[in-house]
């Protein structure tokens, strides 16, 4: 099962035997018992509330404490009674309850005859009174605010009273202690109340956030209300927005408002569709409608995603033979919605990233079972992420299974299931070391059969996302989320289509807890069209014109340059200073300056980007983020490379060029290795991002391992793999001049950047060498030729090793006169003109031998 519903309360397993032990053992006590023991209610702290009948003619009420694990008996009618909804105050004194008579009859201990359905107040501690709240002909619900704990003095409750005829009243009920007898009701006559809301026919209340929800319906749609309770029984009214929805304004629908005893199920109420309101900790809003398709062949439900003002449509195809759907269950798993149908399909809707269809899940058949679970009775959400199987009378929290949800990415075909399961894992779930590295080693394994999006690059983004969008508020919309920005396929069996709808009317100025970030996403959506994302590709085009200039002292003097080279030795440092234990793989802190210079610019860019949206933070806290973005962006790919060393047991001498060339070629492990740093440095490049410091020396000296040499150098020319200067010393230094390492040598030296051909040219006393220092020399006179007057040098003053070639004959003479009147930048090498001529000859002799063969 991908959905985890571990028990975490069962009607017959902790209350049964509890009820058992109260009556008599009569073997039809217990019948009845087990038969009418229901759940009634669940309160804020998980109280749970149930009613059972016995056979003596009673209805008694009692409390389970999941905490304590204990039941206790609040209180118990000497007659049958329905009880449809009950609630308990704070301070389990006060209880209140409504229920209803088959007949109208008067019962015996009230004076006056009674409506069919009443609410009454009871005093549990002790019991000395009830009150009748209402006693009316349509039914009724109760439900007790529940505020937290300590905030304020325990001197009144409030009381919620939500009537079928579509009102809702508060009631506000004085308690304290009188004669020593311990909290009383000091209301004598009748208890206040305020009408809170009218004429809606939907209702839901929110037993988390203390928050009601109610639709009323307005022309041609309906109009959807929230009133937010406070600790101190004040409600504000915090939002209200137009839906475009159809709604029966005949009959009236409660969620989480008590449950309906069999006998009052579907009586003159709509047990058909299904609307649910939903939130989430990072301030999402959602609501989640079904109606009974007429067609069975295409079940329709919407979600209308509050905080990012649009709505989906989903439409999918069924496979049902039956005359009738079972019901469709909503079940809140904070940053999802799971949409489940029996027999038929299981949807993870992703509430928090609505936007692709990519970023939800769809499973069918049986994929799609929950085993275990009635089919036949629907779930409702009653806190977030549990649910009530109300038949049953067993509660479960319900979560997402890491290890069924790491199958099905293994099994799956289909890129959309892997980008939604990739999506789900990295950004939600609490990812264990050991499960991480299973994800990692299923990434390398299919880098090559994802076919429209990059696993590498979604392990980058997403992990980046989740690692720092907890630093401080908003900062989860300024960083990427995934590196699929656009996704046009089409997810097999399922239709969307997303509509544009009004936002919420906020009608509250100060924002604390749930509403704080429910602004923040709007504030965030009503500015969309501004691109608030920080995008790795905005800094390709100054990167690529930073490594087009040449390394000159003049481009290091520069105020940006300089900035760029202090962040990144800033980066360096921070890696440096990070002792990780236990890592194997040969990384060494060699700094390769293009690499170098990105980070510098990502370190530049990214604080730009933030302190351009982030005005509240401070800028050294600004500084730290970004830090810790690159360093972990670094470190990522380190942690692909170790699970990849570790997988497949490599060689730890791998970094010695001696034993690679002697070995002739790679193993299988070394192949897997550099094929899969091949795709880090393919996805690095396409999201401009750095590779960690020893990187590229790492990849070449696979490459040198695993590669012939005609392809290593197709490798060098096209980008694949880049020379280093750790590398091309190790090359120079490890590898004797044998024939076939000569041929390796003079092709790696001709292949040399500039700047790592000036540092090293002087290692390997070869012709090759020899004419790339001749080169050096010649050009550094030359330029200072261009910036004097010379005179030419007379015949006398001839090279002994003059010939009678005027090119070079000239050229030399040019070359000895800026000679004579300068310093001798390659002193240490003893290069003068004369060697320049020497070299030159040689190497025409050279050509010529070849021409003449």
């Amino acid at each position: 099962m991908l959905l985890d519903f571990q028990v975490t309360f069962n009607l017959h397993r902790d209350v049964l035997p509890w009820v058992s032990a109260q009556g008599s053992p009569v073997s039809d006590t217990l019948e009845k018992s087990s038969r009418t023991l229901r759940i009634i209610n669940i309160e804020r702290g998980g109280n749970i509330l149930y009613t059972w009948k016995g056979v003596e003619g009673f209805t008694s009420i009692g409390l389970y404490d999941p905490l304590a694990k204990k039941n206790e008996m609040l209180y118990s009618f000497e007659s049958e009674v329905n009880i449809i909804s009950a609630s308990m105050n704070n301070e389990k004194t006060l209880l209140a309850l409504s229920y209803y008579h088959t007949t109208y009859e008067t019962q015996s201990r009230h004076s006056s005859p009674v409506s069919r359905y009443l609410a009454l107040l009871i005093e549990i501690k002790p019991i000395n009174n009830v009150k009748v709240l209402k006693a009316v002909d349509t039914s009724i619900r109760v439900q007790f605010l529940s505020p937290a704990e300590d905030v304020y003095p325990h001197n009144e409750s409030h009381l919620l009273v939500v009537s079928e005829e579509k009102y809702i009243d508060q009631f506000h009920i004085c308690i304290g202690e009188e004669d020593g007898k311990g909290v009383v009701i000091r209301n004598m006559g009748p208890i206040p109340k305020d009408r809170i809301a009218e004429d809606f026919v939907w209702a839901q209340w929110d037993v988390s956030d203390q928050m009601l929800f109610y639709i009323v319906p307005k022309h041609a749609g309906c109009v959807f209300h929230c009133i937010q309770f406070y600790p101190d029984g004040n409600f504000k009214y915090v939002l209200e927005i137009p839906l475009e929805i159809s709604l029966d304004d005949q009959c009236v629908s409660l969620v989480n408002l008590g449950y309906d005893p069999p006998e009052e199920r579907g009586r003159g109420r709509i047990s058909s569709q299904n609307l649910q309101v939903f939130t989430n900790k990072t301030g999402g809003l959602c609501l989640f409608y079904y109606q009974p398709p007429k067609d069975l062949q295409v079940f329709t439900y919407m979600a209308a995603f509050l905080h990012k003002g649009c709505s989906k449509t989903f439409r999918i195809s069924t496979t049902t033979e039956s005359k009738q759907l079972k019901k469709v269950s909503f079940i809140n798993i904070d940053n999802y919605v799971a949409v489940y149908l029996p027999d038929q399909f299981l949807h993870l809707i992703n509430t928090r990233h609505s936007e692709l269809m990519c970023y939800h899940l769809f499973l069918a058949a049986e994929d799609a079972r929950i085993s275990g679970m009635c089919c036949d009775c629907p779930l409702q959400t009653v806190l977030k992420t549990h649910v009530i199987e109300c038949c049953t009378g067993i509660l479960f929290s319900v979560s997402i299974n890491q290890e069924q949800l790491l199958k099905f990415l293994t099994e799956s075909r289909r890129d959309w299931d892997r980008l939604a399961v990739l999506h789900c894992i990295l950004l939600y779930l609490d990812l264990q070391p050991q499960l991480e590295t299973r994800l990692i080693e299923w990434i390398c394994d299919n880098l090559s059969t994802c076919l429209t999006f990059d696993p590498i690059q979604e392990f980058i983004v997403a992990s980046l996302h989740r690692h720092l969008s907890l630093e401080t508020m908003y900062l989860d919309k300024l960083l990427p989320y995934t590196s699929v920005p656009f996704w046009s396929q089409d997810i097999e069996g399922v239709s969307c289509t997303t509509d544009i709808t009004d936002m919420p009317i906020l009608k509250i100025g100060m924002f604390k807890g749930f509403w704080e970030k429910f602004h923040s996403e709007l504030e965030y959506m009503k500015q969309a069209q501004q691109r608030f994302l920080y995008s790795n590709h905005l800094q390709r085009r100054d990167w690529c014109r930073l490594i087009s200039e040449v390394d000159t002292i003049e481009k290091r003097n520069d105020v940006y340059q300089r900035n760029i080279l202090e962040n990144a030795k800033k980066v360096l440092q921070n890696m440096d200073s990070r002792k990780y234990v236990g890592r194997i793989v040969p990384l060494n802190q060699d700094e390769e300056y293009l690499q170098k210079d990105l980070m510098g610019l990502m370190m530049v860019k990214l604080k730009d980007h933030l302190s351009q949206h982030l005005h509240h933070v401070a800028k050294n806290k600004i500084d730290k983020i970004v830090m810790d973005f690159v360093c972990k962006q670094l470190d990522l790919v380190c942690q692909i490379l170790e699970v990849v060393w570790r997988r497949h047991v490599l060689d730890p001498g791998v970094l010695c060029l001696e034993n690679s060339f002697r070995d002739q070629s790679g193993n299988s492990s070394e192949y897997f290795a550099f094929h899969v740093m091949c795709q880090i440095t393919d996805a690095a490049s396409r999201m401009c991002m750095p590779l960690p410091p020893g990187f590229q020396t790492l990849h070449l000296i696979l490459a040198a391992r695993c590669l012939p040499l005609g392809n290593l150098l197709h490798y060098i020319d096209s980008g694949v793999v880049t020379l280093t200067e750790t590398f091309v010393i190790k090359l120079l230094k490890e590898l004797d001049d044998s024939e076939t390492n000569e041929k390796l040598k003079c092709s790696i030296i001709l292949r040399l950047p500039e700047n790592i051909c000036e540092k090293v040219h002087s290692l390997w006393d070869h012709a090759i060498s020899n004419n790339v220092i001749a080169r050096k020399y010649a050009k550094k006179l030359l330029f200072r030729l261009n910036q004097r007057e010379v005179t030419r040098p007379s015949p006398n003053d001839r090279s002994p090793l003059y010939i009678n070639f005027l090119p070079l004959n000239y050229l030399i003479m040019m070359l000895s006169e800026v000679e004579d009147r300068a310093l001798n930048p390659f002193e240490e090498d003893n290069i003068d003109a004369a060697f320049l001529e020497e070299i030159a000859l040689k190497q025409t002799a050279d050509l010529l031998r070849i021409q003449q063969c």
